[in-house]
């Protein structure tokens, strides 16, 4: 994946100029939009994106991190329980350490490489994406203690949200929680089987030893996870308030066998996805939504891919049942472009586009359906099927990438409020994010203890901004208005979790090449709306 070879540039110019082609109508028609673009910068997104991972980890810190106001935390996490649980991240502003989420989060990390790693080499980010991914799979590695044994979460979430303390700090509990053959945990052993599964591939060339340890455990899950079957929220009563399954464990373990015949083209695989079509939903459900929680979008969209690329040699039922999985995939990304014919399966927007799932955290969609809209353009585009056909109309590839791409710049400042929900972003972005260390002074600076109500007296109240920037996080956002209230308070637009950020770090890749580095003379920094699905 070295993006400044030769080979690489042999190997993608066609594919993208092929986009491009595609792309410049729309160019033509929106110039004003074009002009404006000169302040965004697809490629700076994608660096900053990945420096969030960095102020989001747990447990000892290696000399290179970058991120200054941080400092080593959660180093006896599974002392008490005789495993060594060190290490992983946090999910958002709080320190408890959710294993779904988490797990979610490494998946679309490890996803964002699979399909964009040239892109992301090109920026010169394949390192850090690489070491994002790295963090999360090695705690999974250490969380797996057992075949048909998982700790899933490591603190909480009660006991947390009622201090306002950095990690550097913690004193509330750090009790670890397991699933296991009596306590089953079908959720979190797919999603983290799919987690380990698509990393295998990210590291398949680069350290094939690691790869194949993460295989291992990937396999080893899902079986545990396929054989055990149990909602994890009825087995872990800690995780109802903050993570429950309220999608059930059929999609998790239909998204671990996708990923895990990805990684080893075993065909035991295909027949389970195959054989589990529909008791496990995924050829019965039409989703609106992708989220840790419900993946389902994910699961057909793959399921897509895989049509795609192997239809004439599949058997009859293998293709009818795939078929049924490519419709399910079809009425999700209709229902983000408003192309289905009812009203009830299309997504809502605000008044200047953005899509609009529910207000507690709406980004999280936004970001997901920005990245399945473009791996989805570049299925298309690398078969024969040319086009999306949705109940109002057949939607080519510059339609699909072009609405990805408005969500990316509404996400980057192009909206009524002028802000950058990406932290750190341009001149206007969020200053009082719902964080723990990013609102109090850093460990660095003053090491000084700081208890757990002192810290919602001195820190959490105070109306200043925030003293540390949570660089590259995507916070929740604004309302169904476009309005957006930046206070340390409103936790449901001021929050950022690692799973709001991580389908963006392949979007951003993709479209910092496609726009600005890939056609010698064009400068990386002419990216803004001008693509806008209309």
């Amino acid at each position: 994946m070295e993006g400044g070879s030769e080979e690489y540039r042999t190997r993608n110019i066609s594919r993208n100029l092929h986009f491009l082609f595609l792309l410049f109508p729309l160019l033509v028609l929106h110039p004003a939009a074009a002009a404006r673009a000169a302040s965004t910068s697809y490629k700076e997104a994608l660096s900053k994106s990945l420096l969030y991972f960095e102020a989001q980890r747990s447990g000892r810190l290696p000399y290179d991190h970058r991120v200054p106001w941080r400092s080593h935390s959660g180093i006896t996490d599974g002392l008490e329980q005789g495993v060594d649980l060190v290490g992983g991240y946090y999910d958002a502003g709080d320190h408890v350490k959710f294993g779904l989420p988490m797990a979610f989060t490494t998946t679309m990390l490890a996803w964002s490489v699979v399909e964009f790693g040239d892109e992301i080499a090109a920026a010169g980010e394949l390192k850090h994406a690489l070491e994002a991914i790295k963090w999360g799979t090695d705690y999974f590695i250490k969380a797996h203690t057992h075949p048909n044994v998982l700790w899933a979460q490591v603190g909480d979430g009660d006991t947390d949200h009622y201090c306002w303390q950095r990690p550097e700090d913690m004193t509330t509990s750090r009790q670890a929680y397991k699933v296991d053959e009596e306590h089953p945990g079908s959720e979190v052993a797919g999603e983290t089987a799919a987690a380990m599964a698509a990393a295998s591939m990210v590291f398949k060339d680069i350290n094939p030893h690691y790869s194949h340890i993460l295989l291992l455990h990937a396999q080893e899950l899902f079986e545990f996870g396929d054989k055990f079957r149990g909602k994890y929220d009825d087995s872990l009563e800690v995780v109802r308030s903050y993570y429950p399954s309220t999608s059930g464990y059929g999609d998790e373990l239909l998204w671990a066998a996708l990923w895990l015949h990805q990684a080893t083209r075993k065909e035991e695989y295909l027949d389970y996805l195959i054989q589990n079509a529909e008791e496990l939903n995924g050829t019965t459900w039409a989703i609106s939504e992708f989220s840790w929680d419900i993946k389902y979008a994910g699961v057909q969209i793959l399921a897509s891919k895989l049509l795609m690329e192997r239809g004439s040699e599949l058997e009859d039922e293998q293709r009818s049942t795939l078929e049924q999985y490519r419709s399910k995939a079809e009425h999700y990304l209709c229902s983000c472009l408003n192309m289905n014919d009812d009203d009830v399966d299309n997504v809502d927007r605000t008044p200047a586009g953005l899509l609009f799932i529910r207000p507690w955290n709406n980004m999280q969609y936004v970001t997901g359906a920005a990245f399945l809209l473009t791996v989805y353009s570049g299925y298309l585009a690398e078969s024969d099927h040319g086009a999306l056909h949705c109940p109002q109309g057949s939607v080519g590839l510059p339609e699909l990438l072009s609405f990805a791409k408005s969500q990316a710049d509404y996400i980057l400042g192009f909206n009524p409020e002028g802000i950058s929900y990406l932290v750190g972003y341009g001149e206007r972005y969020p200053r009082r994010v719902h964080h723990r260390a990013a609102s109090s002074v850093s460990y660095k600076a003053d090491k000084a203890f700081i208890g757990c109500a002192q810290g919602y007296d001195e820190w959490y109240c105070r109306r200043g901004e925030n003293p540390n920037v949570l660089v590259g996080a995507v916070v929740g956002g604004p309302d169904e208005k476009d309005e957006f209230r930046d206070a340390r308070g409103n936790h449901m637009q001021t929050e950022a979790c690692t799973y709001n950020t991580a389908p963006m770090v392949g979007v951003f890749a993709k479209l910092s090449e496609l726009v600005g580095e890939l056609v010698e003379g064009t400068q990386p920094a002419e990216e803004g709306e001008g693509f806008a699905y209309k």
